[in-house]
């Protein structure tokens, strides 16, 4: 009766574990930042709608906003009002891209993991096939230039990768970055693309980060301001991409969805035409990385310190599957983290941790899964 390729895809495990938390819960599980956005932003919005109403806007977005994104990333070849469609958030963003890039009947999609599940679901959605090619658990997941490069196959239309990572919080360096790019451009044939998440761009620790657009002319990027400006239900995003796909994907995206909400937009205005209005809420991340670390650091568990987003990695008892592991974790424990199997296959012997709760809750629940793997570990 139905889609058999909507019937094969499961629903969301992050979701069904997050659906465990109660109200005495310490909820390491949802990524959603717990700040709370800056009203200025609205108020615009408000001021708009009281004098133009809430009309269509065209279907690639407002004008003046498109072209306000493009000027504050400004990638080369990348920075013209052309090169962006505006988004309802950044998983429309990808989806879109995913459809309007690639062909079911020919191409493939190479996912670098640990990764986001929604990728692999989305092509799935579509008929595309798609592979995982996993980093390297012994050097905590760090991006590998040669490793993606060597999973490409004859049908690899398009790479994707989220830096800053999530799951794993790893950032993909300017070296690795480099190997990658070069190998990509010593390639016959036609192009492979390169899909960059840079969901977390605003959260990233570290200062030898790469931005794919900088330097490989086949990268589209994806983005929202639903981590940098604590607006995950706002639903405003946006693909970032040379102007010749952008035509194409704007008319997808307009069989989607029409056209992203007109108030939204009006918020996202305003967040860029503000000064410093993007990165309003980085500072607050880098405290609270640092006292995270601090507190992983001294709680005995193996973890992989988060240079991007605002998760934390930690390993497990050897044995003992993250599902269960999670199970146990919130009915026994009362604390909601993410099984890493939700990830991929290879990263089954980790959990996921969401630090975005005020610092005590978050050391809390810390040390009870340091106490849940101290008792697992003895056993397992």
């Amino acid at each position: 009766m139905f889609n058999p390729r909507v019937l094969e895809i499961p629903g969301s495990l992050i979701r069904t574990i997050a659906a465990k938390r109660q109200p005495s819960s310490i909820d390491l599980g949802l990524g959603e930042p717990s700040l709370k956005p800056k009203m200025a932003h609205f108020e615009h919005a408000m001021a708009y709608v009281r004098s133009h109403g809430v009309k269509y806007t065209q279907n690639a977005g407002e004008h003046a906003l498109r072209e306000a994104i493009a000027r504050h990333y400004d990638y080369p070849h990348m920075h013209r009002v052309e090169n962006v469609c505006v988004t309802t958030g950044s998983q429309e963003a990808m989806f879109v891209t995913i459809k309007t890039l690639l062909d079911p009947s020919r191409d493939e999609l190479l996912i670098v993991e640990p990764a986001f599940p929604a990728y692999a679901k989305m092509a799935a959605l579509e008929g595309i096939a798609a592979r995982g090619v996993a980093m390297d658990e012994a050097q905590d997941f760090a991006f590998d230039a040669e490793r993606i490069v060597a999973a490409i196959g004859e049908r690899t239309r398009a790479i994707v990768i989220c830096s800053p990572n999530n799951p794993s919080g790893r950032v993909i360096s300017r070296d690795q970055a480099g190997i990658l790019v070069r190998a990509l451009e010593r390639r016959a044939g036609d192009p492979i693309w390169l899909i960059h998440d840079e969901i977390y761009r605003e959260q990233t620790y570290i200062e030898n980060e790469a931005y794919l657009a900088d330097s490989y002319p086949y990268t589209i990027v994806t983005n929202s301001l639903s981590k940098s400006n604590a607006l995950t239900g706002l639903r405003l995003g946006w693909i970032l991409a040379p102007e010749e796909f952008i035509e194409q994907a704007i008319k997808a995206h307009a069989w989607v969805t029409s056209c992203t909400d007109t108030f939204a937009q009006q918020v996202g205005l305003h967040v860029f035409t503000t000064l410093g209005g993007v990165g309003e809420h980085v500072e607050w991340y880098r405290r609270q990385q640092s006292a995270v670390v601090n507190a992983l650091r001294k709680s005995g568990l193996r973890f992989i310190e988060p240079e991007g987003s605002f998760y934390a990695c930690v390993r497990l008892p050897d044995g003992v599957p993250s599902l269960d592991a999670a199970i146990a974790l919130v009915e026994e424990y009362d604390v909601v983290a993410i099984p890493g199997i939700a990830f991929g296959a290879m990263f089954d012997a980790w959990l996921r941790l969401s630090w975005v709760a005020p610092i005590d809750r978050v050391t809390e629940g810390i040390d009870r899964i340091a106490e849940y793997c101290r008792s697992n570990a003895l056993v397992s």
